[in-house]
């Protein structure tokens, strides 16, 4: 390594001697493309030779001294980088048993590069900066780049570890207590019982067109989650604080968030309230009301949000990913946008290990929500664990229908599109709007709606998730030991 201050960590050997065995042992290139680039390099020379290679191996031709020295002459590039004569005297050396040793004195000093390269961009821009907060956004924005950056996910050969064994054994856990495992409860048994509760490190997606009620599902969820005595963090980017504690407060109470505004609160009102008002105010529900923030800037607040909870955080609520940033400067097309923000989403669920709600526009359609109707991209099918949707018939109803009851206000259906790691279903819920909340309809009229519409009572509630054992006693889904919370009338 060189000994002037004034250049950036590097070792030439430990260059020269990595590239050598990659040219010698085509294996070595295997076990390392995956986690290194030709930015891990300081020399320029040596840059240009790694960038070959890798443009070699991504042809699927060998990498050795014909085809690197031929792609490198034909980029333009072979004199240099010192002609063929260099490349063959990288090949110099007796074995590449060692190549471990050199790759990992080369990461060392590409990333304390990079540490550097951030450090200097973070005393620049705090030195102009007039938000000390958005100083400490950027800083740990560079930081956390660096940091993603290199987590690669390791390897391990199922003969050689206990990944069967550790299956079993949660298997085992479960068929001894149905409860140990359950993740957050979500105040519906429909939802806990495919579920067993909202899983950690799982990306949850509620989609729906705006006014049908995603926001409001959620919040009831959060409500739930709390009350369990769950620590959750809800990140609005579109309503600010004051009215998600309005529809909270309301909802838990339920009471007329109509009347509340316009002054026609009871006295039984009023009671509700405030007794509901002193439970909340024992529950761990952080909000953040930040308008476009990126999943880097939500990711570093809930590691302060764990701090400050002794190491909890056990629910993160999102509204909603159209109104994020992705953060990423290229991202020009907000389709790319939209991919990085569910890919960085679900990286921050496994990162902190909680499961993280995302909520979604879908596109202007007609008739019942499908996958392909997520707004803007694709990849937010592709990146969640499970994707919900909430359909509102009645929001496109016409009077008749309404009238003749083919149609019943306030019903929804609720419906699981993608559930990575189980069943798929649906249920129906019903929607109080006056104080925005989501309820289970009660088994008559459950029953009753199955009736309306021309099937029988058990179809109804079985199509999709109920399995030939299930109960036929008119309720949908049993789920014992969780405490759902408003979903007694």
């Amino acid at each position: 390594m060189s000994d002037k201050t004034n250049v950036l960590p590097n070792n030439l050997e430990a260059e020269q001697s990595l590239l050598g065995c990659i040219l010698i042992d085509n294996d070595v290139l295997s076990e390392v493309v995956d986690k290194l680039g030709d930015d891990d390099f300081y020399q320029e020379s040596h840059k240009l030779i790694m960038s070959a290679i890798l443009k070699v191996f991504n042809q699927r031709k060998p990498t050795d001294l014909v085809t690197i020295t031929d792609c490198l002459e034909k980029d333009g590039n072979l004199e240099k980088v010192g002609g063929i004569e260099y490349v063959t005297k990288l090949m110099e050396i007796p074995s590449a048993a060692n190549y471990k040793s050199y790759f990992e004195i080369v990461k060392r000093d590409s990333v304390n590069r990079e540490l550097i390269r951030a450090s200097r961009s973070i005393i620049e821009n705090s030195m102009t900066s007039s938000d000390g907060l958005q100083s400490v956004h950027y800083a740990e924005k560079l930081i956390y780049d660096i940091s993603k950056k290199g987590d690669s996910s390791t390897m391990d050969d199922i003969r050689e570890s206990n990944m069967v064994g550790e299956v079993i054994d949660r298997f085992e856990t479960i068929a001894r207590d149905k409860d140990a495992l359950r993740g957050i409860p979500t105040g519906f048994p429909f939802l806990n019982r495919i579920t067993n509760g909202f899983q950690r490190s799982d990306l949850i997606v509620i989609a729906a067109r705006p006014g049908s009620g995603k926001t409001s599902l959620a919040m009831n969820i959060v409500e739930a989650a709390a009350f369990q005595g769950n620590v959750c963090a809800v990140f609005s980017l579109e309503m600010p604080k004051s009215q998600i504690v309005q529809r909270l407060l309301c909802a838990s109470a339920k009471v007329s968030m109509s009347d509340a505004l316009s002054g026609k609160l009871t006295p039984n009102d009023w009671k509700a309230l405030i007794q509901t008002g002193e439970e909340l105010k024992k529950l761990s529900i952080i909000i953040d009301d930040s308008s476009r923030v990126t999943p880097a800037e939500i990711l570093s607040k809930c590691r302060r949000i764990k701090a400050k909870n002794g190491g909890r955080l056990d629910l993160v609520m999102i509204d909603y990913i159209q109104l994020m940033s992705s953060g990423y400067k290229q991202d020009e097309n907000r389709t790319r946008e939209i991919a990085h923000i569910t890919g960085d989403l679900k990286i921050m669920a496994k990162e902190l290990n909680v499961p993280v709600i995302a909520l979604s526009q879908l596109r202007r359609m007609v008739g019942e929500p499908q996958l392909s109707d997520l707004r803007e991209s694709g990849a937010i099918e592709q990146d969640a664990d499970m994707v919900i949707f909430i359909n509102r018939p009645d929001m496109t109803a016409t009077p008749e229908e309404i009238e003749k009851k083919k149609i019943i206000r306030g019903m929804a259906d609720l419906i699981i599109a993608k559930h990575r790691n189980g069943e798929t279903g649906r249920t129906q819920l019903r929607f109080k709007g006056e104080y925005t909340k989501f309820v289970t309809p009660d088994p008559e009229e459950l029953k009753e709606l199955a009736r309306n519409a021309g099937k029988q009572p058990e179809a109804a509630h079985k199509k999709g998730v109920e399995r030939e054992n299930a109960p036929d006693d008119g309720t949908v889904f049993s789920d014992e030991g969780y405490a759902d919370y408003g979903e007694e009338e």
